[in-house]
């Protein structure tokens, strides 16, 4: 039998339902690392589902004769009168799920490239003005707001204005600088970039517009849980609303920023880590739902 009647139904569920269900789930923002690789993983299995759909599409079988090949059949392209072409086959079949490979590969390619050059530009004029402080291993630079961010990649900079650094006290300057440095050791403009990709290359399903979204959230929300391993909330929090309406440039993770309000209220609020069973049941489907597109196409018995 054919698998692209199953396929195109998974791959369906993936990128239309399951987004929508794990954005009303309750564990994503107590466990936000997990959720994070989640989403990562939805669009993996998505991707991998659309591809194997084209290539079933693409490929003749004894009980689906037309399709895609069908209507080349149909315009007179490639398949001979008595049939199709096995060698069109093969290529279209081929074809089709590597231009949506590289099309990922390509456009993650790309948003690295972009938000590496912009964060190269931008450390260049933060060496000129700034004044590195080796006590904060962070460059200050002079701005009369209370800000801080960090520009990740080869030659990471955390950067804090003198503003936050005469405003805040030492354990809010403390804590802010804490989450900045765990978006660089976490390295997760990668993971941001990816987000980013696959949004560009599906930009109209729900699933590529919320993983971006929620990718993002839950990254700030791994780094202030870094910085509450050593501070308190009320320092944390605090740090946060005076730099909220602070301005950072593009490629830079921020400890404000538009998804302030959000943290704020899981800072303030009460937090409990998910229950082991159910961390360890959702890190086995995230695990597992990357391959479920395999299954779908091969599944076990079936020949």
């Amino acid at each position: 039998m054919n698998a692209a009647p199953l396929l195109a139904g998974y791959t369906a569920v993936v990128g239309f339902v399951a987004p929508h269900l794990v954005l009303r789930a309750r564990w994503p923002h107590r466990a936000p690392a997990l959720a994070a690789v989640v989403w990562h993983a939805l669009t993996v299995s998505f991707s991998i589902g659309a591809a194997l759909t084209a290539y079933h599409l693409a490929m003749p079988t004894e009980h689906l004769h037309t399709g895609v090949l069908g209507l080349l059949h149909s315009c007179g392209l490639g398949i001979s009168a008595d049939g199709l072409d096995p060698a069109t086959a093969h290529r279209l079949a081929v074809a089709l799920p590597t231009s949506i490979g590289v099309a990922l590969i390509w456009s993650f390619c790309f948003h690295v490239g972009r938000a590496r050059r912009a964060r190269t530009r931008h450390r260049e004029a933060v060496d000129l003005v700034g004044r590195h402080s080796a006590g904060l291993s962070a460059t200050v630079l002079p701005y009369d707001v209370p800000a801080a961010y960090c520009l990740p990649g080869r030659r990471p900079r955390v950067v804090v204005s003198d503003a936050a650094v005469r405003e805040l006290t030492p354990e809010q300057l403390s804590a802010v600088l804490q989450h900045e440095q765990a978006h660089v050791l976490g390295r997760h403009h990668l993971a941001l970039a990816a987000a980013e990709a696959f949004h560009s290359v599906f930009r109209r399903l729900p699933l590529a517009r919320l993983a971006r979204e929620q990718t993002a959230l839950l990254l700030e929300m791994v780094a202030d849980d870094r910085a509450l391993r050593g501070h308190s909330d009320e320092a944390l929090a605090t740090a946060m609303y005076e730099m909220a309406a602070a301005r950072i440039p593009k490629g830079a993770f921020a400890a404000g920023g538009h998804t302030v309000l959000i943290r704020l209220q899981r800072v303030l609020g009460p937090r409990r880590a998910p229950h082991p069973v159910l961390w360890g049941s959702v890190a086995a489907a995230a695990a597992v739902v990357p391959l479920l597109p395999l299954l779908v196409a091969c599944p076990p018995g079936l020949g």
